[in-house]
């Protein structure tokens, strides 16, 4: 992919993000990945969604995080994205927002069950929630280490950031990503989603989760193997 490319595809991904609603005044990043040519393009830091243009876009080295082009500032939370691509090498795009169910529950500090089959369509299992970070880790080197304690969550939890696309950090605020930025969003607007309706559920009374069976059944016909959900991709020319 060509630096226009690149710069094109991450700048559509934040304009998404406030056309969806997810993102408000500032708050809130995507960026996109090309292993092939090491380059991640992602918002300058705080900017509008809603204003940017390719142009706008920092691209850096996602080797070094030294930026390529541009003289604008990345965003604040580059290192975490950073961070979570070397990590996750099946994922292409990160999305980062406060969307306000979802911040919630990230801020109470609580994972968001699997309570039903809304929920099971997108995540195969509960959205996790880190650990705090400690006053170290917020004192030096805050934002690499929001990434680490991502995916120490998901390592020591055994979980597969591609069944489980996203995240809640404690006392900050959620992360979602895919392997395209259009799967990156999807995962942040189903997060969202899902949180408003457990917040709904939780109101009405204790929170029953999903019966396993059933949210695997769910997520595995949209995502398995045998995924029948949807159409299959056409193949060559209109004919």
């Amino acid at each position: 992919m060509d630096i226009g490319a690149l710069r094109d595809a991450a700048c559509l991904a934040n304009r998404e993000l406030a056309r969806l609603g997810l993102v408000f005044l500032a708050f809130g990043n995507a960026s996109v990945v090309d292993r092939a040519t090491d380059r991640v393009a992602i918002k300058p830091s705080g900017a509008i969604c809603a204003d940017l243009e390719p142009d706008d876009l920092v691209v850096l080295s996602l080797t070094t995080g030294e930026p390529s082009s541009s003289a604008a500032r990345p965003s604040s939370d580059t290192p975490t994205h950073l961070e979570l691509y070397r990590r996750f090498p099946g994922i292409a795009s990160i999305v980062h927002t406060h969307s306000p169910y979802a911040t919630a529950w990230a801020q109470a500090r609580r994972e968001i069950p699997a309570l039903g089959t809304t929920h099971a369509d997108h995540f195969r299992g509960p959205v996790p929630v880190t650990r705090d970070l400690t006053p170290v880790e917020v004192d030096t080197e805050y934002e690499t280490h929001t990434g680490r304690v991502i995916v120490d969550r998901f390592v020591d939890h055994g979980l597969d950031p591609l069944e489980v696309p996203a995240v809640l950090v404690a006392a900050h605020g959620p992360f979602a990503w895919g392997a395209s930025p259009e799967a990156a969003l999807d995962h942040a607007a189903a997060l969202e989603a899902v949180a408003t309706i457990a917040t709904y559920q939780a109101a009405l009374g204790p929170l029953e989760t999903l019966d396993p069976g059933l949210l695997d059944r769910h997520f595995d016909r949209k995502h398995g193997p045998a995924a029948y959900y949807g159409q299959p991709a056409r193949i060559g020319a209109d004919r």
